[in-house]
């Protein structure tokens, strides 16, 4: 693996998100000084909060999975994600409503969910989803390790008994094909392949490798941390305060001086200069090649995953329908991805994905008050309607998805906001996000593993890449593993030096469900 050269004492790293934070953690662990700039007055990235009346909304990620990788963060400098955040286990993970009117509650117990999906398709596709579930255990092992947590120097690290393995699971196949290999039922197979929109690819058309994501999703575990998702990266910062970091808010990078092919120095936009041994850039890469001075050079230019509308409603009332993550499923499938992916019309059908916190921390609003979350996917700016657009487009599709949610039996939710945020690409690329999408660059297969925008930068022998656009890619696992490898790049992957647990997180026991010690 290639390391940074030369000395690496003192590394400051760009960006508070989830990445940059992991990546700090593991630096800390490794004994580096580590300073933290974030634009922002706080710590999140797109990880974010944002206070609305007494209501606290989350801006970004709103499911958690693999918690263990962000243990891993805090056990580098001798902390512990159980002393630091209260995870609640989601039973369901999910709750799947579909326009016939059926709906199914997604266990990720596999004894759970055979039970419910033979009461939802019967003892047939029961039968096929434990050997699903065995199917996506055995993906999971034969990625994790090789292709997933690896830093890639070049394709040839690929030839390796495990892209075997890969290739006899038919990883290297079509995810739809593949799962309906094991279930017919057509509103089974939505449940196991929708988790292809967050790699940007339709089901048809992604490889059946990335139904890792729906092994996070369906097997691993879903979390919800008390106090909503910004707890974590919260969290994450003030561990890394306690280990000697040093964080500084609304610092925004103006440049980064560089000389003899290091950089030197970064340098803020209220003129002040942080001197540096090495840098990590976890920003959007627009930002960071801008920082840089260039972009790489590719084949073909990226590519970015669909956008998305999302509608934060403070409610004065809630429906028992909802669980704390549904999936509103439309009846159109197939061309509900042409839209997102190639022709750019917002979706004729929608599926959403709505949200509820206040199913299981009553404190995000006030009481006897309610928050919801309505995410609907969209195209994005580049093949979809532009940012500008949306200045017009976003209050009319605000009307359509709620007259949709009322069409699909939340009635009366037009009546009971209160209060309400309205994101969309407009917001996404005001913050700088490239194609207004906050899911970045889509996961091709020319866009994946060693070919996705590697984390290494040619021509500066001290600066790494972290977050969603490099190595691995989107997602909350995904960045807080981006972090860790980026932070290997610097320490040259040693173990870290860890430091002993204060007694509070040595005594500190796992939350209900956490499973810290699960490897899932």
């Amino acid at each position: 693996m290639r390391t940074v050269a030369g000395p690496t004492d003192h590394v400051v790293v760009v960006g508070a998100g989830l990445s940059g934070l992991a990546c700090a953690l593991h630096l800390l662990g490794a004994g580096r000084r580590v300073t933290v700039v974030e634009r922002d007055d706080g710590p999140g990235g797109r990880a974010g909060t944002v206070r609305l009346g007494g209501y606290r909304l989350d801006t970004g990620p709103t499911v958690l999975t693999m918690p263990h990788l962000a243990d891993e963060a805090f056990a580098a400098v001798g902390d512990s994600l159980a002393r630091r955040v209260e995870l609640v286990a989601l039973h369901p993970a999910y709750r799947a409503c579909f326009a016939d009117g059926t709906s199914l509650d997604v266990h990720t117990d596999g004894e759970a969910m055979e039970a419910e999906v033979r009461r939802f398709a019967g003892p047939a596709q029961a039968a096929g989803y434990r050997e699903l579930r065995s199917w996506l255990e055995r993906l999971y092992r034969a990625q994790m390790r090789r292709f997933i947590d690896a830093n890639f120097d070049s394709p040839l690290q690929l030839l390796h008994p495990d892209l075997a393995r890969l290739a006899a699971l038919g990883g290297f196949g079509r995810l739809d094909d593949r799962i309906g290999r094991f279930l017919s039922d057509p509103r089974l197979r939505r449940v196991f392949s929708f988790q292809a929109l967050y790699a940007g690819v339709a089901p048809a058309r992604a490889l059946a490798a990335y139904a890792v994501i729906a092994y996070m999703d369906t097997v691993a575990g879903v979390w919800f941390p008390k106090g909503g998702m910004h707890a974590l990266p919260r969290a994450m910062a003030d561990a890394a305060s306690g280990a000697g970091a040093e964080l500084r808010w609304s610092a925004e990078v103006s440049a980064l001086e560089r000389s003899a092919g290091r950089v030197r120095a970064v340098r803020l936009a209220s003129g002040e200069r942080i001197a540096c041994d090495a840098v990590v850039l976890t920003c959007d890469l627009p930002a960071a090649h801008r920082l840089l001075g260039r972009a790489p050079r590719r084949p073909v230019p990226l590519r970015h995953s669909p956008s998305a509308v999302v509608l934060h409603a403070g409610t004065d009332r809630t429906w028992p329908a909802l669980a704390h993550h549904t999936l509103s499923f439309g009846t159109a499938w197939e061309d509900t991805f042409d839209e997102l992916t190639r022709t750019g019309a917002l979706m004729s059908d929608p599926s959403l994905l709505i949200t509820r916190p206040t199913a299981h921390d009553t404190t995000l609003a006030p009481p006897g008050r309610h928050l919801h979350y309505v995410l609907a996917p969209c195209p994005n700016t580049t093949v979809g309607p532009s940012a500008a657009a949306w200045r017009d487009l976003g209050p009319r599709y605000r009307d359509r998805l709620v007259a949709e949610l009322e069409r699909r039996g939340l009635d009366g939710f037009a009546d009971s906001v209160e209060t309400e945020l309205l994101v969309t690409p407009l917001d996404w690329a005001a913050r700088g996000h490239a194609a207004g999408t906050p899911f970045s660059v889509s996961h091709t297969f020319a866009q994946t593993g060693p070919f996705r925008p590697r984390n290494l930068v040619r021509g500066l022998e001290n600066a790494v890449l972290a977050g969603c656009g490099t190595t691995p890619g989107v997602g909350v696992p995904t960045v807080l593993i981006s972090g860790k490898l980026a932070a290997a790049r610097i320490t040259g992957g040693r173990a870290p030096r860890r430091r002993p647990a204060p007694a509070a997180a040595r005594a500190a026991s796992t939350p209900a469900g956490a499973g810290a010690d699960d490897p899932s």
